[in-house]
């Protein structure tokens, strides 16, 4: 199913149809491990399973596709899949200390026991997606999530991350979207946790200068050398969507402003052949990668609309829409090549979470940013 609308709503009926007809049964049916439970890592493009290990974000990062999916109103059938996901998520991957492991196998051994902050982050974003969708009371699961990480707070603020950069700005990311997720839920420690990040982006991670985001730091949040050079047009996008909803909410004219630069720098990374945003870029805002994941282009149209792009919006939303032309309707394609071939490889299952957000707030605002 080709895209075809020239407006906003009319992207958003679009993507609206694709998300209720095809997207969320296909996940829900083919996406889900009949015998185990758990929700599949990823689908070929065909619609069929493909066996690997599964890693705790494509596990949260589901259970938030269909809580949002019942607590959007496309149906109280997706709060059963999100219900059902949850608790065999928490069967499997918790720890006796309150946190959750990177990834199992098949047949829900473990594989990697370690608990990055990262996979965290979206196991706190699962849970406010499940409270806001029923009601269900998590904040105390939640809150022992993040007592489990406080030894991991690095002197200069923030967190330290496990690997081999401890130092860097995509887990608080993460920290943070789950942080906002919890604001309306929750008690004033979410509200904290997300000044505290907001915070550290506007004075440690974004270069006064250019107005990027950086990606990796040493231990006083200084830019790494080579490593710091890194801008990613995706991640500039995700940061200016969240930094524009954190300074709407505190009237912070700062952080609105950085959110405008970092959107305007992400779209410096948009390549106008194939209308998609490239995996990333060196500080000077040159190519460094050309290719083009799905991810990007769902920041981008998350972005766009939330800051009252309409061009910006309508163009990504283009963009996104070749991804999604596959033999199976509601499956995806990961990786635009520079030569504008896609790659052939499954649908991964994490990106429906990219997909998801990117779609809800297209439908929000779809009539009432300005062309």
């Amino acid at each position: 199913m080709r895209a075809s609308f020239d407006t906003l709503p009319a992207a958003a009926a679009w993507y609206e149809a694709w998300l209720r007809e095809a997207a969320l049964p296909l996940w829900a049916g083919a996406g889900v491990d009949p015998a185990g439970g758990l929700f599949e890592e990823s689908l070929s493009v065909d619609g069929r399973p493909v066996e690997a290990p599964r890693r705790a974000r494509a596990q949260a990062r589901q259970v938030f596709v269909f809580a949002s999916a019942a607590n959007s109103g496309f149906g109280p059938q997706w709060l059963q899949v999100a219900r059902t996901g949850w608790a065999r998520f928490v069967k499997v991957y918790r720890r006796p200390d309150g946190l959750f492991i990177n990834r199992v196998a098949g047949d829900g051994t473990p594989v990697d026991a370690e608990a990055d902050n990262y996979e965290q982050a979206f196991v706190l974003l699962a849970m406010a997606a499940l409270q806001a969708a029923d009601g269900a009371d998590l904040e105390d699961e939640a809150t022992a999530v993040m007592a489990a990480l406080q030894d991991r707070r690095a002197a200069g603020g923030g967190f330290r991350e496990n690997g081999t950069h401890p130092y860097q700005a995509n887990c608080h990311m993460h920290l943070f979207e789950s942080a906002l997720a919890w604001e309306p839920l929750g008690g004033p420690a979410w509200a904290a946790l997300s000044d505290e990040i907001a915070n550290l982006a506007l004075s440690r991670f974004i270069d006064p200068r250019s107005g990027a985001l950086r990606e990796f730091f040493d231990a006083d949040w200084r830019a790494r050398e080579g490593e710091g050079g890194l801008v990613e047009p995706g991640h500039q996008f995700e940061w200016a969507w969240l930094l524009e909803r954190w300074g709407r909410l505190r009237s912070e004219a700062p952080a609105l402003a950085a959110a405008r630069r970092l959107f305007e720098n992400g779209l410096r990374g948009v390549d106008p052949g194939r209308e998609v945003a490239v995996n990333a870029l060196w500080d000077d805002f040159s190519v460094r990668d050309g290719s083009a994941r799905l991810w990007p282009q769902t920041e981008h149209l998350k972005a766009a609309v939330v800051l009252g792009d309409a061009g910006q919006g309508l163009r990504a939303a283009r963009g996104l829409a070749q991804y999604l032309d596959t033999p199976a309707r509601g499956a995806w394609r990961d990786k635009l090549g520079a030569d504008g071939a896609f790659v052939e490889e499954p649908s991964p299952a994490t990106s429906f979470y990219h997909l998801m957000a990117a779609i809800l707030e297209l439908i929000a605002h779809a009539g009432s940013v300005r062309a």
